[in-house]
């Protein structure tokens, strides 16, 4: 079965974005970019919630532009090949290739979508995340986290959820920022008093 991984850059403090919504304090340098590229080139699906889709389809804009770094050209085709799956009630059609809108987000759904996979998947964003932690779906976190306090935002992980991870890798970038690999502990079963069902939009 393919794995489901979480991946996101977090402040020290764990807020992907402040209580401006403002994610600017996060943009990655190259080196940064250049490691994020090579962990999600071997991803085969990305899943989003329609927020998260809306902020990601702008790198289907992004062609071979010779002004642009080779890194980000590099990201973009990653992220173009990639099949998108995007859990929505209100969005009609999809603006990006390679990708299908699904209504309902069930731990029954995301599992079939991982056993049928023949490569990993990432789930993008805190919200979908949030679900999908709470029904013990994820089984690889990356954190990048950076040099930065900010006081308060979106959270990077829902309250009230107790997960057993272990350690499988570290790095340190030149910029500060650390990535730490986990995996869930297979006694690592969620233990929440989260019971609201997924707000889809």
């Amino acid at each position: 079965m393919s794995k489901l991984i979480y991946s996101a850059i977090t402040s020290l403090d764990g807020y992907v974005a402040d209580a401006a919504g403002k994610f600017d304090w996060a943009e990655p340098d190259e080196e940064v970019h250049r490691f994020v590229n090579e962990l999600e080139r071997p991803v085969g699906t990305y899943l989003y919630g329609r927020r998260m889709y809306e902020v990601m389809v702008a790198w289907s804009a992004v062609h071979a532009d010779d002004d642009l770094p080779s890194y980000v050209r590099d990201f973009a085709a990653i992220w173009q090949a990639a099949e998108k799956i995007v859990f929505s009630r209100t969005l009609e059609s999809p603006s990006s290739t390679r990708t299908r809108i699904e209504r309902d987000f069930t731990p029954e759904r995301i599992r079939e979508i991982k056993t049928k996979a023949a490569r990993d998947l990432t789930v993008g964003g805190p919200t979908l995340a949030s679900e999908a932690i709470k029904n013990g779906l994820v089984d690889e976190w990356h954190l990048f986290i950076a040099p930065v306090v900010v006081g308060g935002g979106t959270p990077f992980l829902p309250d009230r959820v107790r997960v057993r991870l272990e350690l499988l890798d570290h790095h340190r970038f030149g910029n500060g920022m650390v990535h730490l690999r986990y995996r869930t502990c297979a006694t690592g079963t969620p233990q929440s008093r989260e019971t609201a069902a997924l707000p889809l939009v």
